[in-house]
């Protein structure tokens, strides 16, 4: 494990693993680095790749007040730990972390973003609210488990799943995190694109399964309308909980 440290002194925990040509992974809502260990193991093989802890997770520290300028401090103290420029993978709602980045302006070579959870309905904002009011509530009265579970459900996950969830002995591990999900929150925002898109030029693949839903293709179209040089790739069979070993081939094509 190697250590950086942010812009305002907080420490990321990151992994470092094999040679070339410099990639790193951003984790979405509710995991740690370990979620993207295999798929750094599959990349290493042509990549340096950097698989990090964002903050408030695993390793990583937490300096409140928190603000998405914050993560994208981060990301910046680990492109220069890269050799000051990389590739970007972004998963989920670490798609959008990593779409925002670019758009700050960070040096980033090429991104490649897996199912950035954009809600483009009339009825996404106020389903958004709801989610944050709720998700306050449970992180201030200290109901960590609860709080892992409202974002379950607002994800589409199926009550009886999640009940067994919160019997299995990993739970622990992700109530420890749950304070995060308030971070992923603000980075998703009202569901709709971020602003500065036009000015993301840089080569960019947005990759959604088959199997995940209506909304995920439509994300994927909104999001090519905005940005100058994307392109869309659907791997068959996937959904939004997808194969490393699927979703590896295709990314390394492109990083290369």
């Amino acid at each position: 494990m190697n250590v950086t440290q942010s812009a305002d002194g907080t420490a990321i925990a990151f992994d470092q693993l094999g040679s070339g040509s410099p990639i790193i992974l951003v984790s979405g809502a509710s995991c740690t680095r370990g979620v993207h260990s295999p798929l750094a193991e599959l990349l290493s093989a042509g990549h340096t790749v950097l698989n990090y802890d964002r903050r408030g997770r695993g390793d990583s520290g937490d300096t409140p007040p928190y603000a998405v300028e914050r993560e994208i401090e981060d990301l910046a103290a680990l492109i220069a730990e890269a050799g000051d420029s990389a590739a970007v993978f972004g998963n989920s709602s670490g798609a959008i972390l990593a779409l925002r980045a670019a758009a700050a302006g960070l040096p980033v070579t090429r991104l490649a973003l897996w199912e950035p959870p954009f809600q483009l309905d009339a009825d996404a904002p106020r389903r958004a609210r709801a989610y944050v009011t709720e998700l306050t509530t449970c992180l201030a009265e200290d109901r960590r488990g609860d709080a892992m579970a409202l974002f379950m459900r607002f994800v589409g996950m199926p009550p009886v799943v999640i009940d067994q969830m919160r019997q299995a002995p990993m739970w622990a591990s992700m109530e420890a995190i749950a304070p995060t999900l308030a971070h992923d929150a603000a980075i998703v925002g009202d569901g709709g694109l971020p602003a500065g898109l036009t000015e993301v030029g840089i080569p960019t693949l947005v990759l959604t399964g088959s199997e995940t839903g209506a909304w995920a293709p439509a994300a994927a179209v909104a999001l090519l309308d905005a940005l100058p040089s994307g392109r869309h790739t659907t791997l068959d069979g996937q959904d939004h909980n997808v194969s490393w070993d699927v979703l590896a081939p295709p990314l390394a094509s492109f990083l290369s």
